[in-house]
């Protein structure tokens, strides 16, 4: 039987296995927020909640109420947690049916780029404000005398969007227009100034790049693991709880009002005053129906697992890499159209699977190399066939690649394999659910979960609280996307 991993409310202690241990609180709250002083969000009045309809055991859970219950705890859903309690006085759990990093979000590369998105796109707002404030948090780390790189594993890199074609050098020149049109320090690299940055990589006459210094990197683990210590904080004021290993198994719906009231997980019962908030990644899709079957809501949310490989090779000093790098083709294989239902049976890798080059060195010093895509269903095993291509790949603009084979770096190699949250339409739905009064999603990230994550939370708790954001919150709606 899996164990169950949760802060209690109104206690000190931290329960793992029947374990109880204090809590580490040696972050102060005020390393917690980027930039601004802590603020007092408006609550409308709570009122007297319902009893609800239905519970899904027969045999009675343990009940906990919170202001709002999180569903997911992978980066979109810990920011989320994040932002309410330290921007209001609400409480909040975290619900998940493993535990954190375990999904796309500990699969990830850890880039915090703009160097491939297009100004007044549907994401760039986001995204602009999402690093935005990764790098005020950073910068507020650094004001308090903590290193950003040992708890974030955040490095300002920059940013080289590599191409080799006239077509694509043509692009560049046009994307790297764009983005100082929109503000943001952006350069174009002939062949030469390329080879200066990057003396390793294959540069040919007609090689270009543009460049972006300010972009950056974070480490997802690091990362998560300074979140999850920070909402931890506030379990000793009785505001926060997790509950891992817990999958969450129906809505707990108002038999007077219809409002969600809560939900039930396979061991609790978890009541919420204002918001229910789905941020289960790549599996919200299958929740909800499970969830919402039981309700006349017509409700289809189309997130689909999209499988990626990532190739660590540990302490690897055989390369030398300054930036980050992302080769022009990774843009248009992001922004590949879901194939046919006819194309993604098990044999058929070979007609959805593309792989793009991406390099970076992490904060330990490793090299991470990417990446690949393709629609597998869940399948998350390691495809040594992918690593290859992923490699081979990597070779064509690393020649000094091709001088070793993975079997001689099989004790210092690692794979990470994560299923992305991807949307048909390529953008995230965040939003409350027409008809399902205080329930809200927020899911369909694909690659980008870590690079929108702080904007993302920022959006989701305006919304609940009734405030006005900055976002354009009818791009992401959940109405006419999903229902």
């Amino acid at each position: 039987m899996a164990s169950v991993s949760l802060y209690l409310p109104n206690s000190k202690l931290y329960f793992e296995n029947g374990v109880a241990a204090h809590p580490n609180s040696s972050l102060s709250f005020k390393s917690m927020l980027p930039g601004y002083k802590r603020k007092r969000l408006s609550v409308r009045d709570r009122g007297t909640r319902p009893k609800p309809v239905h519970i899904s055991n027969s045999i009675a859970a343990p009940s906990h109420t919170f202001d709002v219950v999180i569903i997911g705890a992978g980066i979109i859903g810990l920011t989320i947690a994040r932002q309410f309690l330290l921007g209001s006085d609400l409480s909040v759990a975290v619900v998940d049916k493993h535990v954190p990093c375990s999904g796309a979000t500990g699969a990830g590369q850890g880039y915090i780029w703009m160097v491939h998105m297009t100004p007044d796109s549907d994401l760039w707002y986001l995204t602009m404000r999402s690093h935005k404030l990764w790098e005020m948090l950073a910068e507020s780390l650094r004001d308090q005398g903590l290193n950003p790189l040992q708890l974030l594993g955040w490095k300002k890199t920059g940013s080289l969007l590599v191409g080799r074609t006239p077509e694509e050098s043509v692009m560049l020149h046009r994307r790297v227009e764009q983005l100082s049109e929109a503000g943001l320090r952006a350069d174009y690299l002939s062949s030469d100034d390329l080879l200066l940055k990057e003396p390793e990589l294959m540069v040919g006459r007609e090689s270009g790049a543009a460049f972006l210094p300010d972009d950056c990197q974070i480490d997802a683990q690091r990362t998560v693991a300074y979140i999850e210590e920070a909402n931890r904080n506030f379990a000793v004021e009785g505001r926060y709880a997790e509950f891992y290993n817990d999958p969450a198994t129906c809505l707990l719906r108002s038999g007077s009002s219809g409002e969600i009231e809560g939900i039930q997980t396979s061991r609790n019962t978890l009541y919420s005053k204002k918001a229910v908030v789905v941020a289960a990644g790549c599996w919200s899709g299958s929740l909800m129906h499970e969830l919402v079957k039981e309700s006349n809501i017509a409700l289809d949310v189309p997130v689909k697992p999209r499988k990626g490989h990532l190739l660590v090779i540990e302490n690897f000093n055989y390369l030398h890499l300054n930036h980050g790098l992302m080769e022009v083709g990774y843009v248009d294989h992001l922004e590949a159209l879901h194939p046919t239902d006819s194309a993604l049976g098990m044999d058929d890798h070979a007609q959805t699977l593309s792989v793009s080059m991406t390099a970076t060195v992490d904060s330990a010093g490793n090299l991470v190399l990417g990446s690949s895509r393709q629609f597998t269903g869940f399948n998350a095993e390691i495809n040594e066939l992918v690593v290859d291509r992923i490699w081979k790949r990597a070779g064509d603009f690393f020649p000094k690649l091709k001088e070793l084979s993975l079997t001689d770096l099989r004790k210092s190699r690692k794979v990470r394999v994560g299923l992305r949250p991807y949307m048909p339409d390529g953008k995230p739905v965040i939003g409350p659910v027409p008809g399902l009064s205080n329930l809200y999603l927020a899911t369909g990230h694909e690659g980008g979960g870590l690079s929108m994550a702080l904007g993302t939370a920022e959006m989701v708790a305006d919304m609940v609280m009734g405030n006005t954001g900055n976002a354009d919150y009818a791009t992401f709606a959940v109405q006419g996307r999903c229902c």
